[in-house]
């Protein structure tokens, strides 16, 4: 029977599926297979990417209304820093394949309590400097759903970045709201700079919000083998999941999808977002000492750092003494059993680390 829970403005009723299934081999050897990037607290402070992902958006969408799609050897990791997080909303795909699969699941299961649901699926995995202004973007994109389109959010860019694909800005459609002209891949740094002049495009950070009919809908229409698969596995339960989910196609939200839908916005969002995604991230967005260097402040650790500067250090021993001396622009990760030692400025290579450990059958 469908859900009769409603806003009190008349509105269907908001859930949000975070998506949390990620490996984050780029944070090697913090981040493990059973412990990804999204359960570690790579933003300053204590608080996990993805526990701060589910705090943040409290004033739109209470825990009860959260799911967590992730992966079946994630869920106790999981469950373990969400407690407020019914166990029942902790997705488990047996296998994964990419976010189209992901959220037309998801949608269906929604679909199932209310065809007309909104929802916002976003990333476990990044963090949001203004959150107010965050939650002001959300609150714009779930009245646009209304009108029936599919939303997505895009960052206004503060810099001429390569690694991320870009949203291009097409006509108005309300107050804050445009229509998606295109998407972008990724672009070398000649065209990533006349976007930024240019002022037309966003970077693209993997938020979308509709309603869960419109969504599966849409599916239909770009991926009826998908639309499909996800039909079969809602009526056959969890031995259903187990025998199709392996066999969905592994494409991507946007290329399966959204580049294929007309009725497509977006919302401009400034907020201060950061995708976390190496260890230069980190460092970014640690605490650092007046030569930028960020070192671990435990109660009653020592850390001390002479003629260094720009440097990142993590160890999992709070009561490990810290000294630098003579080294600029490092990144150094203890975990105990592993130990990191790198220029920050080779950050994004961490890959190659993990790939050549798994040769060697080391920790990963």
């Amino acid at each position: 029977m469908a859900s009769t829970e409603k806003r009190e403005s008349g509105s269907s009723a908001v859930y949000a599926v975070v998506m949390a299934g990620g490996s984050g081999t780029r944070f090697w050897p913090a981040s493990r297979e059973t412990r990804p990037k999204q359960l570690l607290p790579l933003a300053g402070g204590d608080e996990a990417l993805l526990a701060a992902t589910v705090r943040r958006l409290a004033p739109l969408v209470p825990p009860e209304r959260v799911y967590i799609a992730t992966g079946a050897r994630l869920q106790a990791g999981t469950r373990a820093i969400l407690p407020d997080v019914p166990a029942a909303n902790v997705l488990a795909e047996p296998v994964p394949r990419n976010t189209a699969p992901c959220i037309g699941w998801a949608a269906s299961i929604l679909a199932a309590k209310d065809p007309e649901a909104r929802i916002l699926v976003l990333p476990s995995d990044h963090h949001i400097e203004n959150e107010e202004a965050f939650l002001d973007v959300l609150r714009k994109a779930l009245d646009a759903v209304e009108a029936g389109n599919l939303v997505t959010v895009g960052i206004v860019p503060t810099r001429p970045e390569t690694g991320y694909g870009y949203i291009e800005l097409g006509e108005p459609l309300g107050h804050d709201v445009r229509k998606v002209a295109r998407f972008v891949e990724k672009p070398d740094l000649a065209r990533a700079k006349g976007y930024v002049e240019g002022k037309k495009h966003l970077w693209n950070a993997g938020m979308f919000i509709f309603r869960a009919g419109d969504m599966l809908a849409a599916i239909d229409r770009a991926m009826p083998e998908l639309g499909e698969g996800i039909r079969a596995i809602q009526a056959g339960g969890d031995e259903a999941l187990a025998k199709i989910f392996p066999t969905l196609p592994s494409i991507s939200i946007d290329h399966g999808v959204m580049e294929k839908t007309a009725n497509l916005a977006v919302v401009p969002g400034d907020f201060g977002w950061n995708d976390v995604g190496s260890w230069e991230s980190a460092w970014e967005l640690a605490a650092k000492d007046e030569a930028g260097n960020a070192l671990p402040s435990a109660a009653g650790q020592i850390s001390v750092a002479v003629d260094s500067r720009g440097n990142l250090v993590q160890t999992s021993d709070a009561k490990k003494t810290i000294a630098l001396l003579g080294v600029e622009g490092l990144v150094v990760v203890d975990t105990g059993d592993a130990l990191l030692v790198m220029p920050r400025d080779r950050a994004q290579d961490v890959r190659a680390i993990v790939d050549a450990l798994k040769k060697k059958g080391g920790p990963v």
